[in-house]
């Protein structure tokens, strides 16, 4: 498994107690990283889940709550999660919000809290873990960015832009720490299958009259040309190589996981 070196290394990644950032938190996991997860919600039922994992894997793990939208809580969240394991070997910046609408009718403060989630909090959680990563010699960040941070759609401005944003600093932190034994890629998944996408599909079966198969191929995944949703654990597979030693060459650069749609 790409991730087999990876034990015993600690693993923070935001927005991860559903969807992608979930299945990325089960792949490390399961190559033996310590976990520190996380989302803005404080229930009862993300600490049983950061238990579940634990257990399951045999690894530590830890759930914090923070508001991504927050600055000074995604710095403060970094710090704590160093201070409980001892270090931030990888981070995983997964959070990340999406609103629907024309450019002159867009909320600014949708505008406002999409920019802030999606683009500056992986730029609050990198300032704070890049230290960490230089004083103990190796380090991987690895931003979950999306095909909507190479291309575009319609009435997604705040969510492009901010993917588009991802991308750049990437590369900018793959610049500053080449040749330190840091790397920064992005991921750009395409449609993947998760509870939120799950959820739509009734909507969209009754909406466009289309039995499930249907409404998923020739609507969901119109822009996707395998017509298949990618799913959580390919995102964790791909983030777990992006951390092996094999991709100690690969940084500043993105990889595409959509099925086809950014090569259209």
């Amino acid at each position: 498994m790409a991730g087999s070196k990876l034990a015993g290394k600690t693993a923070v990644i935001t927005g991860s107690n559903s969807g992608i950032g979930l299945g990325v938190a089960e792949v490390l996991g399961a190559a033996g990283c310590n976990l520190v997860i996380n989302s803005f919600t404080d229930r009862a039922e993300d600490h049983a889940l950061a238990a579940d994992l634990a257990k399951r894997h045999g690894v530590k793990v830890l759930y914090l709550q923070a508001d991504m939208s927050k600055g000074e809580q995604c710095r403060a969240f970094v710090t704590k999660a160093a201070e409980l394991f001892g270090n931030v070997d990888i981070l995983v910046n997964n959070a990340g919000i999406q609103y629907v609408a024309p450019l002159e009718e867009f909320p600014v403060e949708k505008w406002d809290q999409i920019l802030a989630i999606n683009l500056s909090s992986a730029f609050h959680t990198s300032a704070v873990a890049l230290p960490l990563m230089r004083e103990s010699g190796w380090g991987r960040i690895v931003n979950i960015a999306s095909a909507h941070g190479l291309t575009a759609s319609p009435y997604k401005a705040a969510y492009i832009a901010a993917k588009h944003g991802v991308v750049g600093l990437t590369k900018t932190i793959a610049l500053e720490t080449a040749g330190q034994n840091i790397t920064c890629n992005a991921i750009c998944p395409g449609y993947v299958l998760t509870p939120l996408v799950e959820a739509q599909i009734p909507d969209q079966m009754k909406a466009h009259k289309m039995d499930r198969e249907t409404v998923i191929r020739e609507v969901m995944l119109l822009r996707q040309p395998s017509r298949q949703f990618a799913t959580t654990e390919q995102i964790g597979e791909t983030t777990a190589f992006l951390c092996s030693d094999g991709a100690a060459q690969i940084t500043g650069t993105t990889i595409s996981v959509d099925g086809g749609w950014t090569a259209l």
